[in-house]
């Protein structure tokens, strides 16, 4: 298979409660970008979070992939992490990605109805940008690095106003950029080129809700509102501080969404 072996993080251990995957956005690191909701979140769930390749602890890719091997991928280490005994799946499974882990929650859905209780894919769509810009992305960064990226990555993920507000929180997501391995950030692309599950969205059973930031430019709130209300069992929700990594952004905000769509009221 093209896509190595994903690298986990523990975010949060708790036994007993229903495990919550949580998926990475392009050119971030999974434990950057969620550890500003870990707090939010782990009274209710025990956290597990994946690298893409060549991201955060991931091995690099040597060669292309699709949408529908990077979820493989990540069911692949969703099965080893059952084998080993960090995950029970009879507490419960759910599924949270942000942009292109928000297109293999929807890619998960498609390929495995029911593994997962219910999935929520944030800042994404079911087709994200066009084919030709992700491949003249792909080939840009494969040629000249990822550092080519930074200055626009940080014009697109962030809201008005939040580098100024959150240094840290803003530094360590774009140096998780900076240092992620060129080639396999271009794989990526290839695989978000490819990518459209829009005439797909009715056929999709499991529960889901689709969490857009007001201030996205990538993936507008028109972008959850077509998930949630074409999705049989879909909900779609907006951010109002937020742009496009509504976890770091607006952790309070984002993990209320989250914990009002996976947990009973009763439970929490």
């Amino acid at each position: 298979m093209a896509v190595p072996f994903l690298t986990p993080s523990l975010l949060h251990a708790a036994p007993g409660n229903p495990t919550l995957l949580l998926g990475p956005s392009l050119g971030t690191g999974a434990l950057q970008l969620w550890a500003p909701s870990v707090d939010y979140l782990k009274q209710h769930f025990q956290l597990v979070a994946w690298d893409l390749p060549g991201h955060g602890h991931s091995a690099p890719s040597t060669e292309p992939f699709s949408m529908s091997e990077l979820a493989t991928a990540v069911l692949n280490l969703m099965h080893t992490l059952q084998a080993d005994g960090v995950i029970d799946s009879g507490s419960g499974l759910l599924y949270a990605g942000v942009s292109v882990g928000g297109a293999v929650g929807l890619q998960l859905a498609h390929d495995a109805p029911g593994t997962f209780q219910a999935l929520s894919v944030i800042c994404t769509a079911a087709k994200i940008g066009e084919t030709e810009g992700w491949q003249q992305r792909a080939e840009l960064v494969s040629r000249a690095g990822t550092p080519t990226m930074v200055t626009g990555s940080a014009q697109r993920w962030f809201a008005p106003g939040f580098m100024e507000r959150n240094p840290v929180i803003a530094t360590n997501l774009l140096h998780s950029l900076q240092v992620a391995d060129r080639f396999s950030y271009a794989h990526v692309c290839g695989a978000l080129a490819d990518f459209d599950l829009r005439k797909a969205l009715p056929t999709l059973t499991d529960p889901l809700l689709a969490i857009a930031g007001a201030h996205d430019a990538v993936c507008p709130p028109a972008d959850a509102e077509r998930i949630g209300t074409q999705a049989p069992h879909g909900r779609w929700a907006v951010v109002e501080s937020a742009a496009h990594l509504a976890p770091a952004e607006a952790p309070e905000a984002t993990a209320k969404l989250l914990l009002d769509f996976f947990t009973p009221k009763e439970q929490r």
